[in-house]
């Protein structure tokens, strides 16, 4: 078998329907639109969630609580995540986003305690935990906060 043997599966390739191209070919006069209305007409769409003009679901919905605009998002760094950075290095920002760790901080980055650091380093963080900051230490490294 060679590949210009080949061919598609029978009925896997089905051509387009062509509309508008006369009464004989079953999708003539209306093009498969019906008669009249909104949805007969060019441009006409009906916008999601739409009910015909009854109050929609998000509408009669009642709202409760309370967003706040100002909120910044903390990226969240765990101790057993740094264990990829070489010893006594220094790690920043920038060091999280090319290691993948990180994407975006707007609201700063936090380091948390979970896992164990096996090695000394450097972290230059917005934020840290207490239980984070210990076992930093106690590997050896130091904290820097921004």
């Amino acid at each position: 078998m060679r590949i210009h043997d080949l061919s598609p599966l029978e009925g896997s390739k089905k051509n387009r329907k062509r509309v508008g191209r006369g009464v004989g070919s079953g999708h003539g006069r209306t093009s498969c639109r019906g008669h009249k209305g909104q949805k007969a007409r060019s441009g006409g769409t009906i916008v999601p969630g739409f009910e015909g003009g009854q109050m929609p679901l998000q509408r009669r919905l009642p709202k409760r609580g309370f967003t706040n605009i100002f909120r910044k998002e903390v990226a969240v760094v765990n101790l057993k995540d740094l264990n990829r950075f070489e010893a006594s290095a220094v790690v920043d920002l920038e060091a999280l986003k090319s290691a993948g760790l990180v994407r975006k901080a707007e609201g700063g980055v936090k380091v948390l305690g979970k896992g164990d650091l096996a090695h000394p380093l450097t972290l230059k963080v917005d934020k840290v935990s207490r239980t984070a900051k210990e076992k930093i230490e106690a590997a050896g490294g130091k904290v820097e906060l921004l």
